[in-house]
């Protein structure tokens, strides 16, 4: 990848986790930026020396990693990417390499103390998933994957209409498609866990 498509990718993955409308999948990455424009810019040496370094793969998920560790992607500029991205890129393959052992100690962690009903039980506003997420007591791609196995996402958008569970759930949504899992094995792990809870 070249300097001003890696510039591209940038965009096209700030579009894809801050507007609801733009699928960086469906789109395949596209976005209106010029070369000319990209010369312009003063950060164009970054991208030329990162564009070097990274292949095609890397450039994507070192964008995906820092856009998700971001409370508010829109508000993350560039600046922040270069001074702390290396970090996030490096926590999160460690954490993607070591998803099915992080997976299974969050759902020990979310059903320790409850069933299975109690966890996504919004009838007192919150979930106790949502509140382990937002404790630091489990991670996003936990959230991403009980989501693929249990599609709890779209049941939460009906009956929580607060901005915190809004912009958890466009993460869950926008981040899925970049988590690539093996669902029935996780569904397996799930389940495990929530048998040995019951008895």
């Amino acid at each position: 990848m070249m300097a001003p498509d890696a510039y591209r990718c940038y965009l096209a993955l700030k579009n894809h986790f801050t507007k609801e409308k733009y699928d960086y999948h469906k789109y395949r990455g596209k976005v209106r930026a010029t070369n000319a424009a990209f010369y312009k810019r003063k950060d164009r040496f970054w991208f030329e020396k990162f564009a070097r370094q990274k292949d095609d793969k890397e450039i994507e998920e070192f964008f995906v990693s820092n856009f998700i560790y971001s409370t508010d992607p829109g508000t993350m500029w560039i600046g922040e990417m270069i001074k702390e991205g290396e970090g996030r890129y490096s926590e999160w393959k460690k954490k993607v390499q070591s998803l099915s052992y992080i997976f299974k100690t969050d759902v020990d962690t979310l059903f320790s103390d409850k069933k299975m009903d109690d966890v996504f039980d919004c009838s007192k506003g919150h979930p106790p998933i949502l509140k382990s997420y937002l404790g630091g007591n489990i991670s996003l791609e936990s959230l991403v994957i009980c989501d693929r196995i249990l599609e709890y996402r779209k049941d939460f958008d009906q009956k929580l209409t607060d901005p915190v569970w809004e912009t958890v759930s466009r993460k869950i949504k926008k981040y899925s498609p970049f988590l690539n899992i093996d669902v029935f094995r996780y569904r397996k792990i799930l389940k495990e866990v929530i048998i040995h809870g019951d008895t």
